[in-house]
């Protein structure tokens, strides 16, 4: 019974990138983005969460798998690989970089924002309360740019199991309430299709961060070499983090669609687009139903998994960076300064971003997330190269590879031609 009991907790202990990419990818991608689904659609948006979830899974698991087996991170093969792979990638990275954080950091504003009404702010102004949102962002980034400059990968590594494990509780716990309580369908509700050209963009930007942009897998390499360096863990007990912290994400997603079919579908009311609207009218309603003791449980929940995503995404990103920046200058290695310094350059640029345009970051999330769907071909194929080159893939793992390709780069090819105006 000790034994186990201690192989258990050895387990848990070694555990870290898995789980850090499941606190990166909970995030705008499933609380905003899967509940809008089931708000908007129902379950009819079921089929396409599971199928990009087990469409991407091989290009997250070669971030692990490549690691582990050549010692050295994702970035350091696209080098190997060609400069043009690791300058394409630099580029992009800072790009998203700055316009995640911006996004990520409202909406956990926004959130907080929320629940300070929900508890003795209920008297301020709207334009009050807009300028407490551009403050708490502020906070948010701020903090979690001191929590990683003072607690470092450690801290991370800890606050992450902490995050994930609250988050998945919290839902569960949200979901069986509202399976057993009955709302109300609006008399004249007509079933809405999402199988038409006019829905298309939603349904790209949906799968773009579901469950994160395939870039993350870049940066979960990286933070698996660091959790190699601190604590030596065996190849089948990473992977293991690994294929948990992914499965826990595909059905993170899939229960918050189910949150929004629960509560919000057929009920009549429009389904904001702008995220942090969207966020405020899912706890109004949410109270609405449940009860309003609810709306604290259901803004903890967002809290938790947008915060987990802001200090994972500020980390993780300027990690990348960094790294990136290193190879090119052909460093050894990358000085805590110079990650300092990648870190407050991105929670800075985002912060201006948020002051200065603020009314636009509904509108350039929306854009990332279709950037990183548009990007997710290259990556995939990129990733699939790099392990394809190095070893001898299982026949389903390669399998499933070749029709993730097919799947993404169709997908993207079809939407492009839908932008062009050629379909109508």
């Amino acid at each position: 019974m000790t034994t186990t009991h201690t192989s258990w907790y050895h387990k848990f202990k070694a555990f870290g990138p898995g789980i850090l990419m499941a606190s990166a990818a909970i995030g705008g991608s499933h609380i905003v983005a899967s509940t809008q689904a089931g708000a908007l659609y129902g379950w009819q948006l079921a089929i396409i969460v599971i199928l990009v979830n087990i469409f991407k899974y091989p290009f997250f698991r070669f971030g692990t798998q490549y690691t582990l087996e050549r010692k050295h991170s994702l970035i350091e093969g696209y080098e190997e690989k060609g400069k043009i792979y690791l300058w394409v990638f630099f580029i992009m990275n800072i790009f998203s970089a700055v316009i995640n954080v911006a996004a990520i950091g409202i909406l956990t504003a926004a959130i907080l924002a929320n629940i300070l009404k929900l508890t003795f702010l209920s008297s301020l102004t709207p334009t009050a309360m807009a300028s407490m949102i551009n403050l708490l962002t502020t906070i948010v980034l701020v903090g979690s740019l001191a929590m990683m400059v003072f607690g470092g990968y450690k801290l991370l590594d800890s606050s992450s199991k902490f995050i994930v494990i609250s988050l998945t509780v919290a839902t569960i716990i949200a979901v069986a309430i509202a399976l057993f309580k009955q709302h109300p369908v609006a008399p004249n509700f007509v079933v809405p299709s999402p199988w038409k050209l006019a829905a298309l963009p939603f349904i790209v930007s949906l799968m773009g961060w579901m469950p994160a942009p395939i870039e993350i897998s870049a940066i979960n390499s990286m933070w698996t070499v660091e959790k190699q360096q601190s604590m030596k863990v065996p190849h089948k007990i990473a992977m293991l983090d690994f294929n948990v912290g992914y499965w826990v994400t595909t059905i993170l997603a899939f229960v918050f669609l189910a949150l929004g079919a629960l509560i919000q579908y057929g009920t009549g009311t429009a389904i904001k687009g702008a995220s942090a609207a969207y966020i405020a009218q899912f706890i109004q309603m949410y109270s609405s139903v449940i009860g309003s003791w609810s709306g604290l449980l259901i803004a903890f929940i967002a809290f938790m998994c947008i915060f987990g995503t802001t200090i994972t995404v500020v980390d993780g990103y300027s990690r990348a960076n960094a790294e990136c920046l290193r190879l090119i200058c052909k460093q050894k290695e990358v000085k805590t300064s110079h990650f300092n310094i990648w870190m407050t350059l991105t929670v800075v640029i985002a912060m201006i971003i948020v002051f200065f345009f603020a009314g636009n970051v509904a509108a350039m999330m929306n854009f990332a997330m279709i950037f990183s769907f548009v990007s997710a071909p290259v990556y995939s194929y990129l990733n699939f190269s790099l392990v394809k080159d190095n070893n001898k893939l299982p026949v389903w793992l390669w399998f499933l590879s070749v029709a993730g390709i097919v799947y993404l780069a169709g997908f993207t090819i079809f939407f492009l031609v839908y932008l062009s105006g050629i379909l109508k």
